[in-house]
């Protein structure tokens, strides 16, 4: 019988990760690493995520168009993101160029030389990154919500940086921060593709024993408390901005699927969420509301995000406030947690097409749990949470006094 999920490990401690997928004709491919911005100081903000642009700037053995051109050149595509516990370098490409692919993103994720005059110039596209990100009070609300949620705490960071931290980055900064932040034991290569285990493992055999062990001992501070606050700020925008929330629940919590079906169900994608139903099919107030939950080590966070006419700020945040204490105040019947779960169900089983999400899926589950748990293994986890973990986290954690407030409303001109 073949097995959904493939594991090796090698001697310097890089784990390779494969489930073989027969129907598609694309291989999806990464290096996850145990390292984000949560790992940064005050002075050195915006160094993970540095890094992940400086690797595609020069190797070894391959310069920046070489490495740029690598995979495009066969109808790929070469990517990279930061997220506050990791760091990604992926792929996606014909599953006959994986070989290609393997060796590239090796070469980027463990061989960068960071040339000081490419630290430079791309200080300037990391700028105009952070530009584009304030432009847009969407994106910016939410990055500044984890920093009153998380105040004086590298999670509260973002991931960009700061202006002042970016321009005083050199080189021995980018490799001194992965000489204290990289342990090989805490990286996976994660194959997702058409080839059988065996042809997978050949190809990684030919690059991931190159890769020199590096291991440390990382302890990463935890979160010193959370205190409910409101911060209003004055900018230039047409709408009001408003993301409410507070602290959610670890990676480890067993409750935490409780949070998702919770999440959904005031504000997920569907278009009958409650959230969305009373406050833009009743009321007409927003375009749209959304829910985020993210769990990390040690701690978490939930939010929910709307934008609307200043005029009728307060009516919607009054609606907003009704609605959560529904959930709050009557437990949810049979037949309502029932289509709640159908409901979440049928997400992911959507969310399993698309291949290059599941292979990073892969990958930090891996790294944060040590397995992966098969679509069944989900399934029935989501089936065995009770009427009662949905109303009980509604009330510890969606308590209005227990939960935060940024506001941007538009600046008196």
């Amino acid at each position: 019988m073949q097995k959904e999920f493939n594991v090796h490990q090698y001697p310097n401690g890089i784990t390779l990760l494969h489930k073989q997928v027969l129907s598609t004709r694309i291989a999806h491919c990464g290096y996850i690493f145990d390292v984000g911005s949560r790992d940064e100081n005050l002075k050195s903000q915006g160094l993970a995520h540095f890094w992940e642009h400086m690797a595609f700037k020069g190797t070894e053995k391959r310069k920046t168009f070489q490495i740029l051109s690598s995979l495009e050149e066969v109808g790929g595509d070469l990517n990279a993101y930061t997220t506050k516990e990791k760091i990604w370098f992926h792929a996606s490409l014909p599953y006959t160029h994986l070989e290609r692919a393997a060796d590239v993103l090796t070469d980027i994720s463990f061989f960068s030389t960071f040339p000081e005059k490419e630290i430079e110039k791309e200080k300037k596209v990391v700028l105009e990154e952070m530009h584009m990100y304030a432009d847009n009070p969407e994106d910016a609300i939410q990055d500044e919500f984890e920093s009153i949620i998380f105040p004086d705490h590298s999670l509260g960071y973002n991931i960009l940086g700061t202006e002042k931290t970016l321009h005083a980055f050199t080189q021995d900064h980018l490799i001194k921060f992965l000489k204290k932040n990289v342990d090989t034991s805490r990286v996976a290569f994660v194959v997702l593709s058409p080839h059988s285990f065996s042809e997978v493992k050949s190809i990684a055999d030919k690059y991931i024993p190159f890769v020199k062990a590096h291991h440390i001992v990382k302890v990463r501070d935890k979160n010193k408390g959370f205190k409910p606050t409101t911060i209003i700020k004055s900018i230039d925008a047409s709408q009001t901005h408003c993301v409410i929330g507070g602290l959610g629940l670890n990676i480890k919590e067993e409750r935490r699927l409780g949070l998702f079906l919770l999440s959904n169900l005031l504000a997920g994608p569907g278009m009958t969420s409650m959230l969305n139903m009373a406050m833009r099919e009743k009321k007409g107030y927003v375009y749209t509301i959304e829910s985020n939950f993210t769990s990390y080590i040690d701690t978490g966070v939930y939010s929910f995000y709307f934008a609307t006419e200043a005029k009728q700020f307060d009516k919607a945040l009054e609606v907003f406030h009704k609605e959560v204490a529904k959930v709050r105040g009557k437990k949810l019947s049979t037949a309502q947690l029932h289509r709640l779960k159908e409901q979440i169900k049928g997400q992911l089983i959507m969310a399993e097409e698309n291949n290059s999400n599941f292979m990073q899926m892969m990958g930090k589950s891996y790294l944060d749990f040590g397995k992966i748990d098969s679509f069944d293994q989900i399934i029935k986890k989501i089936d065995g949470i009770s009427a009662d973990v949905i109303i009980d986290l509604a009330n510890q954690l969606m308590n209005p006094a227990r939960m935060s407030k940024l506001i941007y409303e538009p600046e008196v001109k």
